[in-house]
């Protein structure tokens, strides 16, 4: 028993220093180990962790309210009259024009040739320039009547111009050209051997309608001009969709 005791107190003897740590020491170490991780700790908001992708973030939702543009009314005229009416505005702002544009008595058109005659049409007459549709013949129509044309829908009939004044037919090709006239009941096209564009002439151009308004033109052409030495035939078309025989086959 004697021994027993004697064993037990020596269990009991404090460990060595060498195992033991002051507690200086282990406060320094736990500073040490602080600074370590604290420049991780203390990054700022920016670096937070991103939420799930099954999350809704806010990179997704646009950072400004997008403003509607409100739509412009649909003009009612049509591409040709319209993109007519902006040329002629913006003629109207550029600087250095010639000086024809100020003249007296200026007219502007649609030039184009039908044969050997050299014409022009008001910007109000013609509806629409267009390539050559496919025509289906209408049996029993006059000669000069080609058919009818489905324009975006719309029957058109097509006539023959220059057979209809001169009484020769039009040979067809690839760039042939008609336009499309408006008149009361429905529009018409009539086919034209080449198209120039926009002409103007002023009143110091006007000439004398010989050679100009011949044969069959010359109910149709009431003013002429020369430039460049060709003559230049106002032609109404207007008056051309309001000529009995010509209604009769084209309405």
């Amino acid at each position: 028993m004697a021994k027993r005791g004697k064993n037990k107190h020596k269990s009991a003897k404090p460990l060595p220093a060498q195992a033991e740590q002051p507690a200086v020491e282990l406060a320094a170490a736990a500073d040490e180990a602080a600074a370590a991780v604290e420049p991780v700790a203390e990054v700022g908001p920016a670096a937070e962790v991103k939420p799930a992708a099954s999350e809704p973030t806010a990179a997704v939702r646009p950072s400004k309210r997008v403003r509607e543009v409100p739509r412009r009314a649909r003009d009612a005229r049509s591409p040709f009259l319209v993109l007519a009416d902006y040329e002629q505005r913006s003629l109207a702002h550029v600087a250095g024009l010639p000086e024809q544009l100020d003249a007296p008595g200026l007219w502007r058109g649609v030039a184009y040739r039908v044969g050997a005659h050299r014409l022009a049409s008001g910007f109000d007459e013609v509806v629409e320039i267009l390539s050559m549709p496919a025509v289906t013949p209408i049996p029993g129509a006059e000669s000069w009547m080609l058919g009818v044309a489905n324009v975006r829908g719309t029957l058109l009939p097509v006539v023959d111009l220059k057979q209809f004044l001169e009484g020769e037919r039009t040979v067809i090709h690839e760039s042939q050209r008609v336009l499309v006239v408006r008149q009361s009941g429905g529009d018409v096209a009539v086919t034209i051997d080449e198209l120039f564009g926009q002409r103007s002439f002023v009143e110091a151009q006007g000439v004398d309608l010989d050679g100009v308004a011949d044969g069959r033109y010359a109910h149709f052409i009431d003013r002429a001009y020369r430039v460049n030495d060709q003559a230049w035939g106002v032609f109404s078309l207007e008056r051309l969709t309001r000529t009995p025989e010509f209604r009769q086959a084209a309405a």
